[in-house]
């Protein structure tokens, strides 16, 4: 990862201060620790931390056109990029780099903001347009790379991280109560909003251009999750074929990197098929997987990282997460989130990042984002019985379903377990057709947690609504979709970009 920021003048084109600009670009060393690089313009301040990954010679930013009237600082990578690069060579554009970065300034100039719509990545950049005098910022379609950005005193301001905003000089730092609230209801802070006061985020898929002084924001990338009616009569062992084509080309993708790249290896689904899928592009050196073990042998599952390692003969790591540490390592896990964290996950993947840079590492292969995609996770499950449920809402015998889901709850008392189950996932049964259906039990569960803030914060949220702040990113034909398709959308929506 790299870090970017910048600052553009809302007042004619005054110079940005050196060490204010220096200032943002150190708050983000730790994201690009390699070199850092600033450009100071009439107007405009642009600032970056380099994670050298392509063309490690040549890519230095911020990067600019040959005249330098277009300049770009880019955090992420374009997979596509030798592809474009020839056909923007054909256009009469000039290469000076082998490296993705470039291929977004030329890409720029031949198609402006529709550009985004070009590119197979994960990203989040910023273009600089002299002759314009325009600011372009774009977030790739399910928000890996995050873009923060502020007005502040006759500036607008942006950033991989908050803190970089945070490092100009009279920024205020004010917590959003009403952020909180959706913090506490979805995990994360709904999409286009962060924790901080009068810092928001460009929100996944969306573009943004600064022009005139004023800012425009737009969807570019909207996703579907289409029910089973929309596949035809194509069989599911042709859906299955497609699926492994689209894993393999994608997976050859993102192995292009001018540094060794690396895999996590926890021993679920996700993650081994992105492993063993791989693999087979070693031939002369083996992949190098990295795991995460627990001291607590309920939770580890080192036995079959293990055994999946030998199998596919990789050069194993591992690192055993004991519970001291990860307590010990929490409070930085809330700095690098810049967001209250409702549970510990996050910290066992904090430690298992140092093992994997202390290795030498750099990039590494993740199965993140497949159950988002698939419906791997418990909630989708969980929804299927509850909307079974649904159409009997007095039965005894239909909750019970629940617990081959969560074997835990047969450790109470029948009574106990069926009580447990109405005041739980219980809640929405009387409206199944509710858009938020899936989620209900989570949302309203988490949102008990507001009762630990002090009387004022209440005060400051009391009217907010988090749901209201999902719908203007709803997708197109969601009141339509069956509750498996919702709560997918809802899943990619709040915890995919936000959290994880």
């Amino acid at each position: 990862m790299c870090g970017i920021c910048g600052a553009v003048s809302l007042e004619g084109p005054r110079v940005v201060d050196r060490e204010a600009l220096l200032g943002m670009v150190r708050q983000l060393f730790h994201r690009g620790p390699d070199e850092q690089g600033i450009l100071r313009a009439p107007g405009v301040g642009l600032g970056h931390a380099r994670l050298s990954i392509i063309d490690l010679a040549g890519g230095r930013q911020p990067m600019s056109n040959e005249d330098g009237a277009v300049w770009v600082v880019f955090n992420g990578e374009i997979y596509n990029y030798k592809e474009l690069m020839p056909l923007l060579e054909e256009k009469g554009h000039v290469f000076r780099t082998r490296s993705d970065t470039e291929v977004l300034v030329h890409l720029w100039e031949e198609e402006g903001p529709e550009m985004v719509s070009r590119l197979n990545g994960q990203f989040a950049f910023a273009v600089w347009d002299r002759r314009r005098g325009s600011l372009f910022l774009a977030r790739d379609p399910v928000g890996i790379r995050p873009l923060y950005f502020s007005f502040h005193g006759g500036w607008f301001l942006f950033g991989s991280e908050i803190k970089s905003l945070l490092a100009w000089p009279g920024f205020p730092r004010e917590l959003d109560r009403r952020a909180l609230k959706e913090v506490f209801t979805f995990w994360a802070p709904a999409p286009g909003r962060s924790a901080f006061e009068g810092v928001r985020a460009l929100p996944p898929g969306h573009r943004a251009l600064l022009e005139g002084g004023k800012l425009r924001e737009e969807r570019w990338y909207e996703p579907s999750f289409e029910g089973r009616e929309s596949r035809g009569k194509v069989s599911t062992e042709e859906l299955a074929l497609r699926l492994r084509e689209h894993l393999l080309r994608a997976s050859k993708l993102r192995l292009r990197a001018d540094v060794p790249v690396g895999a996590y290896l926890s021993g679920g689904l996700d993650s081994s098929v992105i492993v063993a899928t791989v693999t087979r592009f070693f031939r002369e050196t083996r992949l190098s997987t990295f795991s995460i073990r627990f001291s607590e042998t309920y939770y580890d599952e080192g036995s079959f990282q293990k055994e999946l390692a030998r199998r596919l003969g990789t050069d194993h790591h591992e690192v055993v997460c004991r519970n001291s540490e990860i307590a010990a390592v929490f409070p930085d896990v809330v700095e690098h989130t810049e967001c209250p964290v409702l549970r510990t996950a996050p910290a066992p993947m904090f430690l298992l990042s140092r093992l994997v840079r202390s290795s030498g590492y750099k990039v590494v292969l993740t199965g993140e984002g497949a159950d988002e995609m698939l419906g791997g996770y418990d909630i989708f499950r969980e929804a299927k019985v509850r909307a079974f449920w649904a159409r009997d809402p007095s039965s005894e015998a239909r909750p019970r379903l629940l617990t081959r889901l969560y074997p835990w709850m047969t450790e109470r008392s029948p009574a106990r377990r069926l009580g447990f189950a109405k005041a739980f996932f219980g809640k929405g049964l009387d409206r199944p057709g509710d858009p938020w259906f899936s989620h209900l039990p989570r949302w309203e569960s988490g949102a008990r947690l507001m009762r630990l803030l002090s009387p004022s914060s209440l005060e400051a949220a009391a009217s907010h609504d988090p749901r209201r702040e999902l719908e203007p990113f709803l997708p197109r034909g969601f009141d339509r979709w069956g509750w498996l398709a919702r709560a997918q959308a809802l899943e990619v929506l709040t915890i995919l970009s936000g959290y994880i």
